[in-house]
């Protein structure tokens, strides 16, 4: 299989390398279209009783030939809408609004001569529909609802000016943050995350930090892909989760700046954007941080041994803030309608600081002790990094045959600092002790994909990819000497782990479109991994690979012109990054310790759905059946030793079946009163022996959300929003349930180049609590983690320059997406 990688990256370079420049020294001959031109389609709803603007007004671009949809757009206060970037061919609009008559304007060709298409005023006629039982309408710009995969408009949701990623993802439907920021889709945390369809070094470390340094602001749409193709690596076995950041690509020079500010976090950015012809430079920056945010920790552990239960009980308060600056500059350049380049380079960091001071009783009948103790720990840690991606497209005279190349290089240091003094009753107690830990990850990756349509109605898709990814941790222990005055290194606890982790992959998919209703996109992907690690001073080794062939199959069947039923399965798999075979300790707690574990396997998993949508007359409707049987399932795992000191490890626990049920809907009344809701309800189930001993646990998780809003005149829109997320199951127990609520209020002027936004976080409650509980044969562990979180917010944002989206330009996103590690889609 290795070889045959080997020969399908040399197949790809000959293509390239042996393709011939097209006719003429200007382009291609005349008559053919030129590869990567777009146009663009706009107009104007119109009352045509009194040719008022109608706002609201859903208009839907159809391909005039297959009659899929290719986007929904909604009207603005003038009742205009515009598509601003479409492929060149033949379309169809489809106009709707609740109390008209729908509209239908046919024979819309946008050509290379003649790319863009003014419909003019549109006027809809008036149908006297009964209001007591009038339709809803749904707002699309907000949802959209692809056949592959879930689009959440951020910049449409007034709540987002202010806070991070992990407060945007917690408004998406299926997706769910809890109150360290680890994500998780469907309940899973198995999630694979992308910054503009592109991995991310930060993510590999500790994902959770990674979220909080992307600005809220700066997010313009989430997109959830829960069956992935055979393009996508096969990594994230829940699913794929793609984070898009706002950025022009238009003609001219333009700019944004903004920012915000709260009583407990706050950030600015800066964008600028520059397209002169066939080439373009973009640069964007800012940064975000948080003000203190006092915590309180509750604690009670009870282990069994011999009929007698040995307890501890604690109590901590602690306070901490976080800081993360941004920096990427970008530029691209066409250098003929069929060959570009595009390149970006990305600076970031993440820091935080904690304290915390715990109160602690230990009481060992079997031994005979009685601890009663304090403990004070400050953490310290920073985290920063680069992503440099460079991408070559080559289009063909062909329209979709296409030959890409990209090279990615991620790199990310940490420095992470702990210590600890206590003290107590008993002298055995004292402990004044410094940890450390410094990380270094460095990715390579090399990539080529080939596009080739061999009809309207078939069409291949290939590729090959290596990954290389070099970890390195170094930990170290220090003890405060008393004679010295000086923290010496404890050597027995302290080495270097060397850990490499190699992927050569390969992957073969067709795309069939079977009638006007049916479309099929088949495929497998081949993943060879090889692992190799080793420690400066332990004699510990280790050195395993293993192969994935992993299929794919998506079915889908056009119900009628908006309403379409999908059937889909895939395997995935699950690599564990950094944060799950690190071997370093962080000492916050000497009796509740975390370690990783650098001989993991992947996780794999089979997932099945079957999904519905629809968008009748502004309804919008998604709704999915879904089960996943994951083997070798990654899960934390607690034991307590002899000494009464908790030690959670990562270990592959067994089996998990998850299935369940997601729903979610958009509708608009026509008085401008929008309302939003999901649910997503899943049966956990896992089982697995350990130490002989076999262990089950089982439990229902759900999850539902629901945004009301409201548009007054003058461009004034208040929203409100709330979530509730049920307790998620583990083998050994549940980690914490909790509920938000938001209110936000953005006012519009200068022409909507400048905005003005309130938000309040948590009005009807000060704290956000978390319990949780854990239980297996010989203990039980119940914790209640209470933290402040009603904040309130002010955000500004100002654009400024000129737009011109005639010529769009073409897509620059980067063919790179490792989505492998634990921690979008293909269109028919």
């Amino acid at each position: 299989m290795k070889s045959l990688i080997i020969t399908l990256f040399a197949f790809l370079s000959l293509n390239v390398l042996n393709a011939q420049r097209p006719e003429g020294a200007g382009g291609p001959p005349t008559g053919m279209p030129q590869a990567g031109i777009t146009g663009r389609i706009s107009g104007t709803i119109l009352d045509s009783n009194d040719n008022t603007p109608i706002e609201f007004a859903t208009v839907v671009l159809i391909d005039e030939k297959t009659q899929q949809q290719r986007g929904g757009v909604v009207t603005d206060e003038k009742g205009q809408f515009k598509f601003p970037a479409v492929k060149l061919g033949k379309y169809q609009l489809q106009v709707s609004f609740i109390g008209y008559q729908s509209k239908q304007v046919t024979s819309i060709e946008l050509t290379p001569k003649n790319p863009d298409y003014e419909a003019g005023k549109l006027q809809l006629v008036g149908e006297g529909i009964d209001l007591a039982a009038v339709e809803v309408k749904g707002e699309a710009g907000t949802y959209e609802n692809r056949i592959d995969k879930l689009v959440y408009n951020a910049e449409k949701d007034v709540n987002t000016s202010i806070g991070d990623a992990t407060d945007v993802l917690q408004r998406v439907p299926m997706l769910a943050v809890d109150a360290e920021g680890n994500l998780s889709l469907r309940g899973s945390s198995q999630v694979q995350v992308l910054i503009n369809g592109r991995p991310s070094g930060i993510f590999a470390a500790n994902p959770a930090d990674a979220l909080r340094t992307i600005p809220a602001d700066q997010i313009k749409s989430v997109e959830v892909i829960t069956a992935p193709t055979a393009r996508f690596d096969g990594e994230g076995s829940a699913g794929i989760v793609n984070i898009i950041t706002k950025k022009k690509s238009a003609e001219g020079f333009t700019g944004s700046v903004g920012g915000s500010v709260g009583t407990r976090s706050g950030n600015s950015n800066v964008s600028l954007n520059l397209v002169r012809g066939r080439f373009g430079l973009n640069f964007s920056g800012g940064g975000w941080f948080s003000y203190s945010r006092p915590s309180e920790t509750t604690f009670v552990r009870e282990d069994y041994i011999d009929n007698q239960t040995r307890t501890l009980n604690q109590f901590s308060t602690g306070d901490g803030n976080f800081f993360g600056p941004r920096a990427t500059l970008g530029a691209n350049y066409d250098f003929n309608a069929f060959n570009s380049v595009s390149t970006s380079f990305s600076l970031r960091a993440f820091g935080r600081k904690q304290e915390n001071t715990t109160e602690s009783i230990f009481n060992d009948p079997i031994n005979g002790v009685n601890q009663d103790y304090d403990r004070s720990s400050n953490s310290k840690s920073i985290n920063g990094g680069f992503d440099w991606t460079t991408d070559f497209r080559r289009t063909f005279k062909k329209p979709e045959q296409e030959l890409s190349f990209a090279i990615q290089i991620n790199g990310d240091a940490s420095l992470q600092e702990n210590q600890v003094l206590q003290q107590g009753n008993d002298a055995s107690l004292y402990r004044n002790e410094k940890n450390d830990n410094d990380g270094l990850n460095v990715e390579t990756t090399i990539q080529a994909d080939y596009v080739h349509p061999f009809s309207k109605g078939l069409k291949l898709e290939t590729g090959a990819k290596a990954i290389v990814r070099k970890i390195e941790s170094d930990f170290s222990y220090n003890l405060f000497d008393q004679l010295s005055g000086l923290y010496l290194t404890d050597f027995t606890r302290s080495d270097v782990l060397n850990y490499e982790q190699d992927v050569l992959a390969g992957y073969l998919s067709f795309n069939v479109a079977l009638g006007k209703n049916y479309g099929m996109v088949v495929g497998t992907r081949y993943e060879h991994t090889t692992i190799l690690g080793d420690f400066n001073t332990n004699e510990t080794t280790f050195d395993f690979n293993y192969d994935n062939l992993l299929p794919s199959i998506i079915f889908s069947r056009k119900l009628n012109q908006f309403s379409n039923l999908r059937v889909s399965f895939s395997q995935r798999i699950q690599r564990p990054s950094l944060r799950f075979i690190n071997p370093y300790i962080p000492l916050e707690d000497p009796r509740d310790i975390t370690v990783g574990n650098p001989q993991l396997l992947p996780e794999t998993t089979n997932a099945y759905e079957l999904g519905y949508n629809t968008f009748i007359k502004g309804v919008v409707f998604n709704a999915s059946l879904f089960l996943r049987h994951t083997n070798d399932v990654i899960e934390n795992y607690l034991e307590i030793d002899d000494l009464g000191t908790s030690i959670t490890t990562y270990q592959n626990i067994g089996t998990n079946y998850t299935y369940g049920l997601d729903f979610f809907s958009s509708v608009n009344l026509k008085d401008k009163l929008n309302i939003r809701g999901g649910l997503n309800v899943a049966n956990y189930y896992t089982e697995a022996t350990i130490n002989g001993i076999r262990l089950s646990n089982n439990g229902l998780q759900y999850r539902g959300n629901f945004n009301v809003s409201y548009a007054f005149p003058k461009n004034l829109r208040v929203e409100v929003s709330g979530f509730y997320n049920s307790p998620r199951y583990s083998l050994q127990g549940y980690r914490a349930s909790h509920t938000r609520s938001s209110i936000g209020i953005r006012k519009d002027f200068a022409n909507k180049k400048a905005s003005l936004g309130l938000v309040v976080d948590q009005p009807f409650r000060k704290n956000l609590k978390f319990p949780n509980r854990l239980e297996g044969p010989t203990f039980f562990q119940e914790s209640n983690y209470t933290i402040a979180q009603r904040s309130f917010g002010l955000s500004f944002n100002y654009r400024f320059g000129q737009l011109d989206f005639t010529g769009a330009r073409r897509e620059r996103r980067s063919k790179i997406n490792n989505s492998d590690l634990k921690d979008q889609g293909e269109s028919f």
